[in-house]
């Protein structure tokens, strides 16, 4: 691709960010710069050479597009300076994806939000994702009218060092330790949830209620889902629906493993819940390190090139 976007990968080193940078090779961007902190510069990430991510640096013109999978405090430092300098970026924090005006998209769900950008694209939760490709077609068969969700999150959603000190663990210390399962997940990841879907869908009053943990898994995160439809809409026809939706694939029984290295979200278990009217159940389960974040932040990232909105402009310059 000579005529490629130049592409920043910001927080290349992370369990995210190396995720990122495969998939951008096999989905043909070639034009690839990493970077990350003061820390990681000057190390070797196969060819390329990580530089030193600083607001200097991004805002200095050179680049087309940004991806970042950093904090949320650096973002906010560094993604305004990245968009100074004229690229487009899709930051995977959560700075940004609750401010008016910046778009929080799942491609295969609201895809053209990300053409109102100014700058700013926002990718959604790494629980957000998956539970939005999976409403959005019940909510365009039937409407939503409750959504209840308990999510079982794996150890990559907390970064390299979580996953690291589970490696490091026993399967006996598994079993029987989970005072790091208790990381404080369960207390902001809830609200996010819950603010994301409902902006991702566009129903900003939609009761919704979520229970999130961690769990000692490494990667791969499940969601147990209840929802009640406006419309009756039976199990089979629900099935239907989804095994029909972009970005889900219906299997008898989803498990984070099984989710690995895929691009789709693995949904199933779709039966009536009796507790409930004109209510469903069903279990979903996504590689959250891919289509959680890194596929996901590509794919906004293709939808703007796809429509011309991204070039390599400045090359020629």
């Amino acid at each position: 691709m000579t005529d490629s976007p130049r592409i920043g990968v910001v927080g290349a080193t992370g369990a995210v960010g190396s995720v990122t940078l495969r998939l951008l090779r096999e989905r043909g961007h070639a034009d690839v710069r990493a970077f990350a902190s003061a820390r990681s510069a000057g190390t070797q990430l196969g060819e390329l050479l990580v530089e030193e991510a600083t607001p200097e640096t991004l805002a200095a013109g050179d680049l087309d597009l940004c991806l970042f999978s950093v904090g949320t405090e650096a973002s906010r430092e560094l993604v305004p300076a990245a968009a100074a300098g004229g690229a487009v970026c899709v930051d995977k924090s959560s700075a940004y994806r609750l401010v008016d005006g910046v778009p929080l998209v799942v491609p295969e769900v609201n895809g053209d939000r990300a053409l109102e950008h100014d700058g700013i694209v926002a990718n959604p939760n790494c629980c957000s994702i998956p539970l939005a490709l999976a409403l959005a077609p019940l909510r365009d068969a039937a409407g939503l009218r409750r959504v209840h969700v308990a999510t079982y999150q794996s150890a990559s959603g907390a970064g390299a060092q979580a996953m690291e000190r589970l490696r490091a663990e026993s399967p006996e210390e598994h079993d029987l330790r989970m005072d790091w399962a208790f990381d404080g997940v369960e207390l902001d990841e809830e609200s996010k949830i819950r603010a994301e879907t409902r902006k991702i869908l566009e129903l900003p009053e939609l009761p919704f209620h979520a229970t999130c943990v961690r769990v000692p898994v490494l990667i791969g995160h499940a969601e147990a889902v209840w929802v009640e439809t406006e419309e009756t809409l039976s199990a089979s026809e629900a099935e239907s629906v989804l095994s029909g939706a972009p970005g889900i694939r219906v299997e008898p029984f989803p498990a984070p493993g099984a989710a690995i290295g895929e691009d789709e979200a693995l949904v199933g278990r779709i039966r009536e819940d009796t507790a409930g009217e004109n209510a469903l159940a069903f279990f979903l389960a996504c590689d959250n390190l891919r289509k959680g974040a890194a596929l996901n932040a590509i794919q906004i990232a293709e939808v703007l090139i796809n429509r011309k909105l991204i070039t390599a402009k400045k090359k020629a310059a």
